[in-house]
C-alpha cells in the first residue's frame, strides 16, 4: 500500500468512529491525526528555506550543516541542522517570540535524541500539540451547548480548513508562520469562549493575552497587531463587574500596546533598508506612470528613477545598496509615513497595489518552495497535494482582487452588527464582544496587507500576508460556523458575571 492510500485509510477509519465523541474533541483528532501523517510519517513534508532562516538560525544556536544546503534553497526540504557545541558569536539578527520555540524544541531535541543534531521534527512536535488544543478551544466554542447535528458538520469544516497541509508544513520550518497562525487561533478560541462564558474567564484572559503577546512579538510586521488589540479589546475590560478582571484585562491591553511599539523599534536598521528599498522599487516606482514624478514627491534625486523594479539582493546593481551616497540621498527622503501619504494621494496606484496583493492573499504558502527532501526524488520545488482541498479551492474558486475583500468585510459586519445592536441596548456587554473580537482579527488582515505594500512593496508577497490569509480563513470558519449554528444574526444568550 502507497503512503498516500496508508494515510486515506487510517483517515477514513478514525471518521467512522467519530459519532462517539464530541465535536470539539473530533475537530482535535482529526486535525492531529493528519497533521502526523503529513510531518512524521514518510515522505516527510515541510518547508523549504527561502533564504530567510539565517535571521532566526545562528542566534538560536544552531546552523546549516548540509554540505550542499545553497543548492537546495527553495526546491527541497531539509529536517537536520547542527547544533553549535561551543561559543556561539552570531547574535540573533531578529527580536522574536519564535526563538522561545526553537530554545525549548533544541533542548527537548538535546534530552531524547543527540546533542549536535537538531531534528526540526522535534519542533513541529511541539506546534503539533498546541495546534491540538487551539483547534479544541476553538470548534468548543462554537459548539458548546449545541446540538451535535449542528456540531459535528462544524467539527468537520474545522478539519477540511485546518488540518490542510498548507498550513501544517509551515511547522517543519523556520518560518514565523507557524507561530503567527498557532498563535492566532488561541487568541481567537479564547475571545470566543470568554464571549460565551465557557470554562473561566481569568484562565481565558491568560490565554488570550499571553497567544496576543506571542503573535505581536513573532514578526517585525505583526507590530500593529499589538495596537488594534488594546484599542478593539476595551469592551472586553467590562464583560466582568469585578474590580479585579476589569484591572487586569486593563493592564493586559496596554501590555500588548507597548509590546507592538517595542516590536516596531526594535526591528535592525538593516531590516529597515532592505524593506524600505523594496517599498520604493518593488512599490512606489514599479506602480507609477512616471518614476521620475514620483521621485520628486519625496523629494529624491530623478536618476534614482534607474532602481525602478530592482531588488535589494541582487549580485548586478547599479549602486551598492549599502553605499553611504544611497543612505543620504534615498533611504533618508522617505518613511513609512510618507510612503502612506503617497499612497493616500494617488488613489489609483494604491489600488493597484491593493489588488497585487490581494492575488497572493488567498494563497496559503508561497508556491515557489517545495514540500518534500531531496532524497525522494521529486523535482526541486514539488509541493504536496495531501490533504490540501481547501487551500486549492480557495485559490481556484476566490475572487483574488481587493474588491473581494471589501465586499467580504462588508457583508461579515454587517450580519454581525444587529446581535451586536440587540446586545448594546440590553446591556449584556459580553454578548456584544463578538463583532468587535471578529473586526478585530479583520483589522489584523488589513494591516499584514497595508503593512506589506507600505514596507516592503510587492516582495515576497505571498508571505507577508500571510497574517491576511490566516485572518481571511479564521474570520470566514466562524462566519460558516455561526450560519450552520442559526447564531449569525441573533448571537447567543449569555449573561455578565
Amino acid at each position: 500500500m502507497s503512503a498516500s492510500k496508508f494515510k486515506w485509510h487510517r483517515m477514513n477509519r478514525f471518521i467512522s468512529y467519530s459519532r462517539f465523541i464530541s465535536p470539539a474533541l473530533l475537530a482535535a483528532i482529526g486535525v492531529l491525526l493528519i497533521t502526523v501523517m503529513t510531518l512524521f510519517i514518510p515522505p516527510y513534508i515541510g518547508m523549504a528555506d527561502n533564504g530567510d532562516y539565517f535571521r532566526i538560525l545562528y542566534g538560536n544556536g544552531l546552523y546549516f550543516s548540509a554540505p550542499d544546503y545553497d543548492s537546495q534553497y527553495l526546491g527541497y526540504f531539509i529536517k537536520n541542522f547542527g547544533i553549535f557545541q561551543y561559543f556561539n558569536e552570531n547574535s540573533t539578527d531578529v527580536v522574536s517570540s519564535q526563538s522561545l520555540f526553537i530554545h525549548f524544541s533544541v533542548w527537548i531535541n538535546k534530552l531524547f535524541y543527540d546533542q549536535q543534531v537538531f531534528d526540526i521534527r522535534f519542533q513541529a512536535a511541539i506546534y503539533t500539540v498546541l495546534y491540538t488544543i487551539a483547534i479544541y478551544l476553538l470548534v468548543e466554542s462554537l459548539t458548546w451547548k449545541i446540538p451535535k447535528k449542528y456540531g459535528y458538520p462544524i467539527a468537520l469544516l474545522a478539519i477540511f480548513m485546518f488540518g490542510d497541509t498548507s498550513y501544517t508544513a509551515f511547522f517543519n520550518s523556520f518560518f514565523g508562520e507557524s507561530v503567527v497562525f498557532i498563535m492566532l487561533m488561541f487568541m481567537l478560541a479564547s475571545g470566543l469562549l470568554l464571549y460565551r462564558n465557557r470554562y473561566n474567564d481569568y484562565i481565558l484572559l491568560v490565554i488570550f493575552t499571553l497567544s496576543a503577546l506571542l503573535l505581536t512579538t513573532s514578526k517585525q510586521q505583526n507590530a500593529p497587531v499589538g495596537v488594534i488589540i488594546a484599542c478593539t479589546g476595551i469592551m472586553m475590560i467590562f464583560i466582568r463587574k469585578q474590580r479585579t478582571f476589569r484591572v487586569l484585562m486593563s493592564s493586559s491591553l496596554v501590555i500588548l500596546l507597548f509590546a507592538g511599539i517595542a516590536t516596531y523599534a526594535l526591528i535592525p536598521k538593516e531590516f529597515v533598508n532592505i524593506n524600505k528599498y523594496h517599498a520604493m522599487t518593488r512599490g512606489i516606482l514599479m506602480e507609477a506612470n512616471d518614476p521620475e514624478d514620483a521621485l520628486s514627491v519625496f523629494g529624491i534625486n530623478k536618476q534614482y528613477a534607474i532602481l525602478d523594479k530592482s531588488i535589494f539582493y541582487a549580485l548586478n546593481t547599479t549602486i551598492d545598496v549599502n553605499s553611504e551616497i544611497l543612505e543620504q540621498n534615498f533611504y533618508s527622503q522617505y518613511g513609512f509615513g510618507s510612503i502612506l501619504k503617497y499612497y493616500f494621494t494617488h488613489p489609483e496606484q494604491a489600488g493597484k497595489m491593493f489588488d497585487l496583493a490581494a492575488k497572493s492573499a488567498f494563497i496559503n504558502r508561497p508556491p515557489e518552495m517545495g514540500n518534500y527532501e531531496k532524497s525522494v526524488g521529486y523535482a526541486a520545488g514539488k509541493q504536496t497535494t495531501f490533504f490540501s482541498g481547501y487551500s486549492q479551492m480557495k485559490k481556484l474558486l476566490t475572487p483574488r482582487t481587493f474588491g473581494f475583500i471589501v465586499i467580504w468585510i462588508v457583508v461579515v459586519i454587517g450580519c454581525y452588527m444587529p446581535s451586536f445592536i440587540s446586545a448594546l441596548r440590553a446591556k449584556k456587554i459580553r454578548e456584544a464582544t463578538r463583532l468587535p473580537l471578529v473586526m478585530t482579527f479583520i483589522l489584523f488582515g488589513l494591516s499584514g496587507i497595508l503593512v506589506s505594500i507600505i514596507g516592503a512593496g510587492d516582495a515576497d508577497l505571498a508571505k507577508h500576508v500571510f497574517l491576511f490569509t490566516a485572518a481571511f480563513d479564521m474570520v470566514t470558519f466562524v462566519f460558516i460556523a455561526d450560519i450552520i449554528r442559526r447564531r449569525l444574526l441573533r448571537g447567543d444568550q449569555g449573561g455578565e458575571a
